[in-house]
């Protein structure tokens, strides 16, 4: 499988709870932080969820 390289880039702060539970369940716990994981359908589906607060970084 490929991996990707996420990164928070803005804030969880004002974001409904659900959304901040699953940048948590990304491993994501601080601003810029990058995290790899693997690309698998549930992993793009909560990347998905939460697009306007992540980027993927190659």
């Amino acid at each position: 499988m490929a991996t990707i390289k996420v990164k928070q880039t803005k804030s969880k702060i004002n974001c409904p709870k659900d959304q901040k539970r699953t940048l948590a369940a990304l491993g994501l716990k601080k601003m810029n932080q990058v995290v790899e994981h693997e690309a698998t359908p549930a992993i793009l589906g909560m990347v998905e969820k939460v697009k306007h607060l992540v980027s993927v970084v190659k």
